[in-house]
């Protein structure tokens, strides 16, 4: 353990103990001394009653901030509210970034959902209830309504004016947006625009007019796809006429990709991996759907070995190849159907079709196909002194790959044409179809070179 970590335990144990003790002056320079990043972690693991001590110890400002930073759930954290007296709770969601205090608000129950509107100032209120009525994992849930806007027929010094003004409040200063009187989104100047020239200038004389915005109903997966591709800081929402409603920071596109990342690995091994139950059983049952699922989509290729019971009894060898082949095949069309998903996460422009998918992968099935089944034949043929047994691997091996690469590539095109989550149907289909086909071609194969090697 490194000193820095040492310290850091040490520290927060101090900081529980003052809690402990009611020591509330001590508390509050400790805890406040601290990065907000920091407090949150500390406040996620008290329990309640010290929980209540930080309400008493702080004031709403100040757990707003740390409120801001918390990396809980916003179905936990909204029970946080209901342990604090309602003004408290209501003070709290205002010094908290709007954006911010929606994520969370989003899960309290109607009624505690009207207490805490109530409390709070009416312009406020009426912000955050508007929010909420956006749809979820939309351009609209994530936008923060606390962004600078500046006007065109301005100078830079009365613009800079302005911002300052607006800069307590904002979440970002870093783009002023530039708005008409009707608050249509004309352009937008950055802050180094503004220092580098001369306060006289119109911001008319130095804005991007051509402005890369979203509409609120833009889906969360495309904003986070046009931050990445142009770099940008925030991103600009806008309504169907065109007027600045908000902004997305990069810091929730940050949050976004993560999520849509660990939807894409819970989809694929049938577990939530945001969610570690500390519970075996718990976490047993979460599991067991998706085990029973597979289970009894296996059992058709147990079927189907079943069937060549004959052909196996009379080359008994066959048999210790059937995983081999498998394996093999199944390793490569996860592989392509990584690479189909990848694909269909792109934005529009960036997507091949699906044909050229298609295409691409076989390619690259048959040229993977060829160079293991031929390194497969010559390793048999050598281990096993017997040629046409590694031949019979070999052609098995290589049909087996290119069919699985090809149904790893076509059956996310065909789930995501359908409506249905890839990432969650694709997995167990690859796996179950790619034993399947390779059963097939392996024992139909084996039965035309039978006579070859039934003393093998």
């Amino acid at each position: 353990m490194s000193d820095k970590t040492v310290e850091n335990s040490n520290k927060n144990e101090k900081i529980v103990q003052l809690l402990t003790e009611q020591k509330a002056k001590l508390f509050r320079r400790e805890y406040l001394d601290l990065h907000v990043h920091e407090q949150a972690q500390i406040f996620s693991d008290l329990d309640q009653t010290l929980r209540g001590r930080v309400y008493r110890y702080l004031s709403a400002n100040e757990v707003g901030d740390m409120f801001d930073a918390i990396e809980e759930e916003p179905e936990d954290v909204v029970k946080y509210f209901k342990e604090m007296p309602v003004q408290y709770a209501a003070k709290v969601i205002d010094e908290m970034y709007t954006d911010n205090a929606v994520d969370i608000l989003a899960y309290a129950q109607n009624k505690d959902l009207t207490h805490y509107l109530l409390a709070l100032p009416e312009e406020r209120s009426a912000e955050i209830r508007e929010l909420l009525h956006y749809e979820d994992k939309t351009a609209g849930a994530l936008m923060t309504t606390e962004y600078v806007d500046i006007f065109a027929d301005q100078d830079i010094s009365s613009a800079i004016q302005d911002i300052r003004a607006e800069a307590a409040d904002a979440e970002l200063i870093y783009y002023a947006y530039v708005v008409s009187d009707d608050n249509e989104l004309i352009g937008v100047v950055t802050l180094r625009d503004l220092l580098t020239n001369p306060e006289e200038t119109r911001i008319t004389d130095i804005m991007t007019d051509s402005v890369i915005s979203v509409p609120v109903d833009e889906d969360q997966a495309e904003v986070a796809q046009k931050v990445r591709d142009y770099n940008f800081v925030a991103l600009p929402v806008i309504d169907y006429a065109n007027k600045l409603v908000g902004i997305i920071n990069v810091d929730d596109v940050i949050d976004v990709i993560d999520e849509e990342n660990a939807g894409e690995y819970s989809g694929l091994a049938g577990v939530d991996t945001q969610e570690t139950p500390e519970n075996p059983l718990q976490a047993s049952l979460k599991r067991l759907p998706w085990l029973i699922i597979l289970l009894i989509m296996g059992m058709s290729t147990t079927t189907l070995i079943d069937h060549y019971e004959a052909l196996i009894s009379q080359a008994s060898i066959l048999a210790v190849f059937v995983s081999l082949i498998t394996g093999t095949a199944g390793n490569a069309g996860t592989q392509s159907l990584a690479v189909a998903i990848r694909g269909l996460s792109n934005s529009e422009e960036d997507r091949r079709s699906g044909i050229k998918t298609i295409l691409s992968e076989l390619a690259t099935g048959l040229f993977a196909g060829l160079v293991t089944g031929l390194a497969i034949l010559l390793l048999v043929g050598i281990w096993k002194h017997n040629f046409i047994l590694g031949f019979v691997i070999g052609i098995s091996m290589a049909t087996a790959i290119t069919v699985a690469t090809v149904a790893g590539s076509i059956i996310p095109l065909v789930m995501d044409k359908i409506g249905v989550d890839p990432a969650v149907a694709s997995g167990p289909f690859i796996s179950t179809l790619s034993d399947l086909t390779s059963v097939l071609i392996y024992f139909n194969i084996a039965n035309q070179f039978l006579n070859f090697f039934l003393n093998t």
